[in-house]
C-alpha cells in the first residue's frame, strides 16, 4: 500500500472505524459503501491510497449483500442488462471527465437529487411511463448511471431513482443495484490490478479490512431485515440527500484545496 507503512496507529483505526461505519451503511441501504468510505479516509491518507483501501473491503459488503439478499436468478432475468448499460455510460463519463475536467459534475448530479427528493416530497414521483417502458428507461438509467460513475463516482443515485419509480421491493432492489455495482468494482479491481501499479503485497494488507467490512454488513442486513418497506424506502431517500450533501462538500472542498 503507498505510505501505508507509515500509518500512524490513530490513522489505522480511523481507518478501520470508517471502514465499519461504511459496511453497516451498505448493509442497512444495500448502498454507500464507497460514498461514505473514500472521502472519510482521504482525509487522512492521499486519494489514491484511500481508492486502494476501499476497493477489496467495497467487494466484500456487495458480494455480502447478494449472498444474503435472497433469490438472485428472478432479479438478474430481469435487470442482466443493467451493468451493461452502466459500462456504457463508464466510458462515456470518462471520456466526458477527461475532455471536460472543470465541469461540475458532482454538483449536477446532486441538483438532479435534489430536484427528485423535492418532486418525492410533492408527491410528484409516480412515473408510469417508465413502468411501460421499463426496457427503455432501464437503458436510459443505467447509462446516466456509468456517466454518474465516470464523471462523479457515484453510480447509485439514477439506479436508485429509476428502481423506486418502478415500485421494486426493498429485497429486489437491492439486489439489483448490487449486480450493477460487482460489474463496476469487479472491472475496477481488474484495471487497478492489471496496470494500476497495485502490487499482490498491496492488496493482500486491505484483507482485513475487507474482514472488518464483511462482519459489519451483517449487522447493516439484519438492521435492513427489520425494517418495514415504506421506512426502508424512507432511510434510501435521507441516504440520496446525505449524497448529494457529500457531493457538493467534495466540490466545495476541491474548490478551496486548489
Amino acid at each position: 500500500m503507498p505510505g501505508f507503512e507509515s500509518f500512524s496507529l490513530g490513522v489505522i483505526v480511523w481507518i478501520a472505524v470508517v471502514i465499519a461505519l461504511s459496511a453497516l451503511v451498505q448493509g442497512a441501504l444495500g448502498l454507500g459503501f464507497p460514498m461514505v468510505a473514500t472521502p472519510l479516509i482521504a482525509l487522512v491518507t492521499d486519494m489514491r491510497s484511500a481508492v486502494i483501501l476501499v476497493l477489496l473491503p467495497c467487494v466484500a459488503t456487495i458480494v455480502a449483500n447478494i449472498v444474503k439478499g435472497g433469490p438472485l436468478k428472478p432479479v438478474f432475468s430481469e435487470f442482466w442488462m443493467m451493468p451493461f448499460y452502466a459500462l456504457t455510460g463508464a466510458v462515456i463519463g470518462t471520456w466526458l471527465f477527461i475532455t471536460f475536467p472543470a465541469f461540475p459534475y458532482a454538483v449536477l448530479l446532486a441538483a438532479v437529487i435534489l430536484i427528485y427528493l423535492n418532486l418525492d416530497r410533492l408527491g410528484r414521483t409516480d412515473w408510469p411511463l417508465i413502468r411501460q417502458h421499463k426496457v427503455l428507461f432501464g437503458a436510459l438509467f443505467g447509462v446516466i448511471a456509468g456517466m454518474s460513475e465516470g464523471t462523479a463516482n457515484a453510480a447509485a443515485p439514477p439506479l436508485v431513482i429509476y428502481y423506486l419509480a418502478l415500485g421494486l421491493t426493498p429485497v429486489t432492489l437491492v439486489q439489483a443495484l448490487n449486480i450493477c455495482f460487482i460489474t463496476g468494482k469487479a472491472t475496477q479491481l481488474a484495471t487497478l490490478a492489471s496496470g494500476g501499479g497495485v502490487s499482490p503485497v498491496q492488496w493482500l494488507v486491505t484483507l482485513p479490512l475487507a474482514a472488518v467490512a464483511g462482519v459489519c454488513v451483517f449487522y447493516g442486513i439484519h438492521i435492513r431485515s427489520r425494517l418495514a418497506a415504506a421506512t426502508y424506502r424512507l432511510w434510501l431517500r435521507y441516504g440520496l440527500f446525505a449524497v448529494a450533501l457529500v457531493l457538493l462538500a467534495q466540490y466545495v472542498y476541491s474548490k478551496w484545496a486548489g
